[in-house]
């Protein structure tokens, strides 16, 4: 759902009627009070409230518009043009309160130095490098809330990201960048964290041979068992570190990386312990995956 949706249940809250847009007919939430539960109905130019309507709006909808909104204005970033989906809006927010603790400034001082790219920092946040493509006005949030003024346009990205620590004793290279926006724990426990962005680790062959011992942490889906194999012929001796998050169903999530048919869904059985096996198998079968960010980092490396 996107803000000029939100914008539009409001009003129809408010006053009790919205004007018919294209945008908001083709909406599937907009449809789904239309057609199936009745809370909307079309009068003339207008969709109009119907009865169980504000009670809806009041349990789904209400606190989260408000908190948008807050959020928006006090940003400057409410403008006509605005299109931000709901899911924009919790990373713009999240993002602008790692900014505001101060959590993000090694990440965002990175950024700056790397001279790093459109397509890095939308794999970073999005979790995707091609989501930033032609979304000027979320490209344009993203730098005002990081407070950089401008990214690069070119597709590749150079640098690794490090999280660094006063006496490291090991270092984690994570898939996804969430761990590197919360640097408290790991540096109270000595862990320096990595982050090379996803796929793309071909600048792991600069890395030299670590001093520590080097763990792998990933979304435990095809995908991510794919970039471990890859980054295991690049860092001899890496560990993958088993998760302890609560699988997610694979369909009901709509997520992109699937399991194929094939045996372990034809990964390399002899880069895997035992356990990984069992839970790579458990996962094929349940038709699941597990979010790297919902696993507890010191619990996986045994530290509590």
């Amino acid at each position: 759902m996107n803000w000029t949706v939100l914008k539009s249940l409001d009003e129809i809250y408010r006053t009790g009627k919205t004007k018919k847009k294209t945008s908001l007919l083709e909406d599937q939430d907009i449809l789904h009070l239309l057609k199936n539960t009745k809370e909307l109905g079309e009068y003339r130019n207008d969709l109009v409230k119907r009865d169980g309507f504000d009670l809806l709006y009041e349990n789904r909808f209400l606190s989260n518009y408000g908190r948008y909104l807050t959020f928006l204005e006090s940003r400057g970033l409410l403008r006509p043009q605005s299109r931000f989906q709901e899911s924009d809006l919790k990373i713009l927010m999240d993002l602008d309160e790692r900014m505001e603790n101060g959590e993000l400034d090694p990440i965002r001082a990175q950024i700056i130095s790397n001279e790093e790219t459109v397509r890095g920092v939308s794999q970073m946040f999005f979790r995707d490098e091609k989501y930033l493509e032609g979304r000027s006005s979320l490209v344009d949030a993203v730098k005002q809330i990081l407070k950089i003024d401008t990214l690069a346009n070119d597709k590749d990205q150079q640098y690794l990201y490090v999280l660094k620590c006063h006496a490291p004793q090991r270092i984690v290279l994570c898939e996804n960048l969430d761990f590197l926006k919360r640097p408290t724990a790991p540096r109270a426990n000595n862990v320096e964290l990595w982050y090379a962005g996803g796929k793309n680790i071909a600048k792991l062959d600069y890395t030299g041979t670590p001093e520590w011992p080097v763990y792998y942490s990933c979304d435990w889906d095809y995908d991510g068992m794919k970039i471990f194999e890859a980054v295991s012929e690049k860092i001899t001796g890496i560990q993958l570190l088993i998760p302890d998050g609560t699988p997610r169903s694979i369909s009901v999530t709509k997520h992109a990386s699937l399991w194929n048919n094939e045996p372990l869904s034809g990964l390399d059985p002899c880069l895997y312990s035992e356990r990984a096996k069992e839970l790579i198998s458990e996962l094929i079968e349940n038709d699941q995956w597990i979010m790297e960010e919902s696993n507890d980092l010191l619990k996986m490396l045994g530290l509590r």
